[in-house]
């Protein structure tokens, strides 16, 4: 706790005085920072999903975006964060890479990543479509 000090009619007197500490300071007071290449895990707040949320700049945020903007910066125009570790609590900044929202879901394990089309199991039709190799032989996965 600071302390100001005021004057009084009996001389100088400590005055204790409550300083709101910053976002920052409240920000990284939740979360347990380790090396760089250890994950930050976020020990507040978390959704549903695993993400953990944060109150900034007045609205609540996944906490991986405040944490890039507080030690990166901003977040370039038509990107999102890809956390390379696949840690969803992780708010370290090495961890997360700004990418296309396209690649952040290729580079995932859901329904969209598992059946992407690749090289591999795609055959181009004479028309320039796309038909998975498998099906187009009539058979099933």
């Amino acid at each position: 706790m600071r302390e100001v000090w005021e004057k009084r009619r009996n001389g100088l007197m400590p005055m204790p005085v409550h300083i709101r500490p910053s976002e920052a300071e409240r920000f990284f007071a939740k979360v347990k920072r380790g090396s760089e290449n250890e994950c930050w895990p976020w020990l507040a707040s978390k959704n549903q999903k695993g993400y953990g949320q944060f109150y900034y700049h007045g609205r609540l945020q996944y906490t991986h975006r405040v944490a890039h903007e507080l030690l990166v910066g901003p977040i370039p125009d038509g990107l999102t964060l890809d956390h390379l570790c696949r840690n969803r609590s992780c708010v370290n900044p090495t961890h997360l890479e700004p990418v296309l929202g396209k690649v952040n879901i290729l580079r995932g394990e859901g329904v969209s990543a598992k059946n992407a089309f690749t090289q591999a199991n795609t055959r181009i039709r004479t028309d320039g479509g796309r038909r998975c190799r498998l099906c187009s032989r009539g058979t099933k996965p």
